[in-house]
């Protein structure tokens, strides 16, 4: 067998292939069938057809795929997002009681759960308890605080 020097042609071969094997399938499928009184063209068109709304179906059904893939990116974009502000608002919170000068000594834990922050820890005095809360507070993007500090006295 020789191989065509047009690359073309190479193609054209497995496409008629393809072409006369859906024909012979169409065929074959209507002899089994009763005579419903369609002639072998209405059967392969009427088998096109079904070909073609299977492919806008399959179609319909891609990009609805997208969409729900779309939504559920943005969600996850969403949900993200509120756990890095929930982290900025921790490290903001932790950041500015280092600067504090009664705070900065003490073992604070700051957690933050959407927007409120909840401190634990020990604190030397009511004063830096009540400190700490208004720091806090003063932090971009905190809802509450919920203050746990135990006052212990040295």
């Amino acid at each position: 067998m020789t191989t065509p020097s047009n690359p073309s042609g190479a193609v054209r071969r497995p496409l008629a292939a393809a072409v006369c094997s859906v024909a012979v399938l169409a065929a074959l499928a209507a002899c089994g069938k009763t005579d419903d009184g369609k002639t072998v063209g209405q059967s392969i068109d009427s088998g096109i057809a079904k070909t073609e709304q299977a492919a806008k179906d399959a179609g319909k059904a891609m990009k609805d795929a997208t969409k729900d893939a779309q939504a559920s990116g943005s969600q996850a974009s969403a949900t993200m997002g509120e756990k890095i502000d929930d982290a900025v608002i921790t490290t903001s919170v932790n950041a500015s009681f280092a600067k504090d000068p009664d705070l900065s000594a003490i073992k604070i834990d700051v957690d933050t759960k959407d927007g409120v922050v909840t401190l634990s820890g020990p604190a030397p005095t009511a004063a830096a308890k009540a400190k700490a809360t208004d720091l806090a507070k003063q932090v971009k993007g905190v809802a509450s605080v919920n203050n746990q500090l135990v006052i212990k006295v040295s």
